[in-house]
């Protein structure tokens, strides 16, 4: 009797997905539960667990086909399987007591890694069972394998007939081979990162999009989180970032302006009154938006919590589909990159996002007297359909504004 292994309900709008790493190879025994195979959304990747005890017979879509819900991805003989033996065993004796544990121990050490680690692990020979991971739960992540790397004594250099170029740890093991001369290789784009350029470009196609520019005295802000700063992490146990500010300050003029807070359908507008707001992180595999819902009845405390779990989410390759799921606004903040000024592009259906940018001391004239101030450059990227240009400037001005007087930000909730 054999069992498919079938591609699961991949989460809301998520229909399609690429196969990507088989974790058995067929005749290989498997158990309930045991991950089989990974496939990679436009979202987050997915592990795809045995529903039966048996052997795994065929692989119907090997690693790089792109497959959609129900669809058929390989089948288990469950014929005469026992837990952890194979199919077909002509031993009538019962298994060793310690020969399950040895073999579920072994895929639990290897299922314990994120997927950009067990491919650089992979890759360079890094036996993942001998890494304490340092993510959530312990799970290794790509930091941890490149510690690996770097304390490893580097191996003595073999002659080769043509010098090639290293390929970075980061980027995925090519599947077409290198040019002759060994310049150039070919690497197969993820299905997230394949989804992001084709977001992009719809957006850029869909949207009249139009960005304005302001700049923000950062002093006021700055000078709060130096005083409040050990209080607040006493209090809470997460520092006071940035991000907090920036997110009650959009919520503050998003009121005051609601369209752009809105997305169009069809020849209509819909208009939302609530507050489900956007961060971009940038992840291993390309750039993610996890949402903070109703950050409207969020404290900054909670709001800088969410932040650090999606930073940490990110980082392990643990987000899930309903951290990524809607939002209503989104914040960009190339800052953290360098990024003195840009123009962020629209995260569809929204009509508005925000980009902020790095903090630098600038002088000033105020009050006839040259000073100087931390300045931050920020953009306002929307979509000129819906949202006038008067809108959006009295929009960032009002963000301005918020910003600069923490107190009136504080007074407004």
């Amino acid at each position: 009797m054999t069992t498919d292994i079938l591609v699961p309900e991949l989460g809301e709008s998520v229909v399609e997905a690429t196969v990507g790493e088989w974790r058995v190879k067929v005749g290989d025994p498997v158990n309930i539960g045991d991950v089989v195979v990974e496939l990679e959304t436009d979202k987050v990747d997915v592990e795809v667990g045995a529903t039966a005890i048996g052997v795994l017979t065929n692989i119907l879509q090997p690693a790089g086909s792109d497959v959609k819900i129900g669809d058929v991805l390989g089948t288990i003989d469950t014929n005469g399987a026992t837990q952890g033996g194979r199919s077909g065993d002509k031993s009538t004796s019962p298994a060793p007591a310690n020969t399950a544990e040895t073999t579920s121990a072994t895929v639990s050490e290897k299922e314990n890694a994120t997927p950009v680690a067990r491919r650089m692990a992979e890759a360079v020979g890094v036996d993942l069972t001998q890494i304490t991971g340092s993510g959530a739960g312990g799970r290794v992540t790509k930091q941890d394998i490149s510690a690996r790397i770097d304390a490893q004594p580097a191996p003595v250099p073999q002659p080769v007939e043509l010098p090639k170029s290293p390929t970075p740890q980061a980027q995925a093991v090519p599947i077409f081979p290198p040019t002759a001369d060994g310049r150039e290789e070919r690497v197969r784009m993820s299905r997230r990162r394949r989804t992001i350029a084709q977001r992009l470009v719809e957006a850029q196609h869909t949207a009249a999009m139009l960005t304005t520019f302001n700049e923000i005295d950062m002093g006021a802000v700055m000078d709060l989180r130096k005083r409040r700063q050990e209080s607040f992490v006493n209090r809470h146990g997460v520092k006071l970032g940035f991000t907090s500010f920036f997110v009650k300050a959009s919520i503050g003029a998003l009121q005051a302006f609601p369209r752009l807070n809105a997305e169009i359908q069809g020849d209509e507008i819909i208009l939302k009154h609530y507050y489900d707001i956007g961060i971009a992180v940038g992840a291993e595999e390309g750039l993610v938006v996890p949402v903070i819902r109703d950050a409207d009845r969020k404290s900054f405390a909670a709001i800088e919590a969410e932040v650090r779990d999606f930073a940490t989410k990110s980082r392990d390759g643990t987000l899930s589909l309903d951290d990524l799921r809607g939002g209503t606004f989104t914040i960009t903040n190339g800052g953290v990159f360098g990024s003195m000024l840009s123009t962020p592009i629209l995260n569809p259906p929204q009509v508005a996002i925000l980009g902020l940018h790095n903090i630098q001391e600038r002088p000033l004239v105020r009050d006839g007297q040259i000073v100087i101030r931390s300045m931050m450059y920020v953009a306002l990227s929307y979509d000129h359909r819906i949202v006038d240009g008067r809108e959006a400037v009295q929009f960032l001005v009002r963000v301005k504004e918020l910003v600069e007087d923490p107190e009136a930000l504080l007074l407004e909730g």
